[in-house]
């Protein structure tokens, strides 16, 4: 089907708005992950210049950051919904969006303007759905704001250094010869922080495999394996790869790293990474299920076992903002059930003396702390392990800032977009005695 958009180039404000509204419906509809609902919408229609793409897909994000503010001022205009929801969340000069509006949306734009957002009701402010906003506050007390806030300031852009390959200095200085400002990450010794979204992938330090993208948390993650040279080590749930390859690099290439996942597309799309890497110790295996025969095979052999589990992924609301349209506390009480299975499936392949690492991109208790206590609990043969000390022996700044749990408040890894400038995370370890 050929929309008026389709081969327009540059497009008419009217064709671009009614474009937004089309992929505002279809993205509203919940059916998909957002990012995935964008990417075939520009694959179906590749009429759209770069400036229009990122109108597009900032319009959608804003319209699911605010979307229970924007749903409350929509039904005193006209026209279909989508499209008053697009014209609040567009982004892009205001003159432009106006030149594509008749006068009575114009007046309501407005009208929609001069209201204080802060005399507005808290759910109209926040926007988050009613069953995760009482989780957060009662961890944060008075920094609830100040998370929202960054929840819906969309997140940074954070480079690992292929340090088997470049050095950090090095990478650093080859983007400033392009124009690229990084700074260096202030926790991770292997990240750069970006300024803007240049198209990384177009550059030869990213073809060479000097470095990939990933936000700094996810890179801590990796540090806290610790993995050495020589090691049996486990991604257990290795996904797109980006820890994995982070563990490969510290390891220097040396000893063996499975990348185990349920999906084996997600493995494949892993390959062209594993390849421009240059590590030659990954051995990616897709597995039935946490209890597959490749899993049993390695049981009480591992050195380091990383479970970074599959979650509610209520961490990457910066970047994943429909995630929390798309889940409910159903979803959390079914994925703590998971979790927990899958921890103690992973564990079995730790060996006396190894460390086992789990982790999520969640800042839910119910999917962080209660898993790693129940785990501790039911197997008094893995002993916790302090993440603030083993941060420090890494000699990570501030670690201690960095953690929360037990009596010195370091026992676990919890990172928050509005403390620390990365997604949410959270990370136990425990030594196997």
């Amino acid at each position: 089907m050929k929309f008026p958009w389709d081969n327009r180039h540059p497009m008419h404000p009217k064709a671009l708005l009614e474009a937004c509204s089309e992929l505002v419906r279809l993205t509203l509809k919940f059916d998909h992950p957002a990012d995935a609902i964008v990417s075939r919408f520009f694959r179906d229609h590749r009429g759209f210049g770069p400036r229009e793409r990122a109108t597009l897909a900032e319009t959608v994000y804003t319209v699911l950051r605010k979307k229970q503010l924007f749903e409350h001022f929509a039904p005193s205009g006209s026209g279909p919904k989508e499209r008053r929801l697009a014209i609040l969340g567009f982004y892009g000069p205001g003159d432009f969006l106006r030149s594509a509006l008749n006068e009575q949306e114009i007046n309501w734009l407005d009208q929609c303007e001069k209201i204080k957002i802060d005399d507005l009701m808290e759910r109209h402010r926040h926007n988050l759905p009613d069953w995760l906003v009482q989780p957060l506050k009662d961890q944060l007390g008075d920094e609830f704001w100040p998370l929202v806030e960054s929840f819906n300031k969309g997140a940074g852009l954070d480079l690992r250094v292929n340090t088997f390959k470049a050095k950090r200095a090095d990478v650093q200085k080859e983007l400033a010869g392009l124009g690229i400002r990084a700074v260096p990450t202030p926790y991770s010794p292997w990240g750069l922080r970006i300024a803007g979204k240049p198209a990384l992938n177009k550059l030869e330090a990213f073809k060479r495999g000097d470095f990939e993208v990933q936000d700094e948390g996810s890179q801590l993650l990796a540090m806290l394996l610790d993995a050495k040279r020589g090691e049996m080590v486990v991604d257990f749930c290795a996904g797109a790869g980006g820890k994995t390859l982070a563990i490969g690099a510290a390891m220097r290439s040396t000893g063996r790293l499975y990348a185990f996942d349920t999906s084996a597309g997600r493995l494949d799309a892993f390959k062209s990474r594993l390849a421009r890497s240059g590590l030659s110790n990954v051995h990616p295996a897709a597995i039935a299920h946490e209890r597959d025969d490749r899993v049993k095979r390695l049981r009480g052999k591992i050195d380091r076992v990383l479970v970074d589990a599959p979650c509610t992924g209520m961490g990457t609301l910066r970047r994943n903002p429909d995630l929390k349209w798309r889940q409910n506390q159903q979803a959390v009480d079914e994925m703590a059930v998971l979790q927990a299975a899958i921890l103690q499936s992973a564990a079995r392949l730790v060996k006396p003396g190894g460390r086992l690492v789990y982790a999520t991109c969640s800042v839910l208790p119910q999917e962080n702390e209660a898993v790693a206590l129940a785990f501790s609990e039911a197997n008094p043969d893995f002993v916790p392990t302090d993440v603030g000390q083993i941060l420090v022996g890494l000699k990570v700044d501030n670690a201690a800032t960095l953690c929360s749990g037990g009596d010195n408040q370091q026992r676990f890894l919890r990172l928050w977009p509005h403390r620390h400038q990365t997604d949410g995370f959270f990370a136990a370890v425990w030594q196997r005695q």
